[in-house]
């Protein structure tokens, strides 16, 4: 199974948005020529922190539904901002997924984000079986090595599906690691915008698709 997840932005400013009429756009011209592709959508605390803008593109009916929508299990810094993810935000967005029959994509940085999800399921408010992107090699969070990996894996629910992805350089190396550990592989330039270690070439997401092929 193939799969894309967005981030929209201003066409005027290029400043991420929430718009869902940004977001119906993309995702008209995707199924247009593709409608196998999985599409899950940003409910990113990076740069919206008030319910009603990160849930807005949950909204979309119809063809223009999102499959799938991010939700990352806490709050965690980056090496430059932080993702503000509150208890209390989290469960909104999980049960308004629930309620629009959108699939959450849980976006994992960390072992205990993954007891939360567990929660969650307790409390009914995602159901099994439940997507999960492990991503390693954040400056706060879980570094990008078997160990943590394994862990991380050992850890999940059952029936789980899983991808891995790495911050930066670890990005190629986590890819591997998956491919071995036989799950599915995240790419992308959400979390590396260079196609070699020194650094001497930005990559496009093409360039990192294809090296994973």
């Amino acid at each position: 199974v193939n799969m894309v997840h967005l981030h929209a932005r201003e066409p005027e400013t290029g400043d991420p948005s929430y718009k869902k009429e940004i977001y119906a756009e993309i995702i008209q011209g995707i199924r247009s020529k593709n409608r196998e592709l999985v599409i899950s959508v940003s409910t990113s605390g990076r740069n919206f922190f008030e319910f009603e803008k990160r849930s807005e593109v949950l909204d979309l009916k119809g063809e223009l539904k999102p499959d799938l929508g991010s939700l990352t299990l806490s709050s965690l810094n980056f090496n430059k901002q932080a993702s503000v993810n509150s208890p209390q935000m989290i469960q909104d967005l999980a049960k308004k997924m629930m309620e629009n029959d959108i699939r959450p994509e849980l976006e994992v940085f960390d072992l205990g984000m993954i007891n939360y999800a567990k929660y969650l399921i307790r409390k009914g408010l995602i159901k099994p079986p439940c997507y999960f992107n492990l991503i390693l090699g954040n400056i706060a969070c879980a570094q990008a090595n078997m160990l943590s990996l394994g862990l991380m894996i050992n850890e999940l629910p059952e029936g789980a599906i899983w991808s891995v992805g790495g911050v930066g350089d670890s990005q190629l190396p986590m890819n591997a690691m998956a491919i071995v550990a036989g799950g599915g592989v995240r790419v992308g330039l959400e979390d590396n915008i260079w196609y070699d270690e020194g650094r001497t070439r930005l990559a496009s997401n093409r360039d990192l698709v294809e090296r994973v092929l």
